[in-house]
């Protein structure tokens, strides 16, 4: 689960996952990036940011290492699971792996965001959704971060 959703995205996380699934628009998908470690803005400065070119308007920066690049996922691996029995709804991705990751950039944390309309470019246009602790320090190696079986998202009653 997160370890903190984004202001903008409370009680939105289902359904930005429903509208990827769905295709709605056509465009849609969900957004996953790592934040450096160094200059990293504290977590109640964060929460508040509407874009994820506002997580990086301060001190917080995406990271720059080699075998790195922000990953999409079109719907094909969300899952929006209704638990009636506990009050929730949880909303799971696909473990996400980058390959031969370069020394450089230590790794903070995996940021999810909501893109409407992929083609349009640029991180003005991703909305934050949550943000999870994720200390790495890349050495070339493949990095995976590994989804909990819960999801990455759950909203609750």
């Amino acid at each position: 689960m997160a370890n903190l959703v984004f202001v903008r995205g409370a009680g939105r996380g289902t359904e930005w996952a429903e509208r990827v699934e769905a295709s709605d628009p056509t465009n849609a998908v969900l957004v996953i990036a790592v934040i450096a470690t160094a200059g990293v803005e504290s977590d109640a400065v964060l929460r508040i940011k509407d874009t994820f070119s506002d997580i990086v308007s301060g001190t917080t920066n995406w990271v720059t290492n080699a075998g790195y690049s922000q990953k999409t996922d079109d719907g094909a691996t969300i899952t929006v699971t209704y638990d009636d029995t506990n009050f929730r709804v949880d909303v799971d991705i696909q473990d996400q792996t980058w390959t031969g990751v370069g020394a450089g950039d230590g790794w903070n944390d995996v940021v999810t965001g909501y893109d409407s309309d992929s083609t349009a470019g640029g991180d003005a246009h991703i909305l934050p959704l949550s943000l999870h602790d994720f200390v790495v320090t890349p050495d070339g190696s493949d990095i995976t971060a590994q989804i909990a079986a819960a999801g990455f998202y759950r909203a609750a009653t």
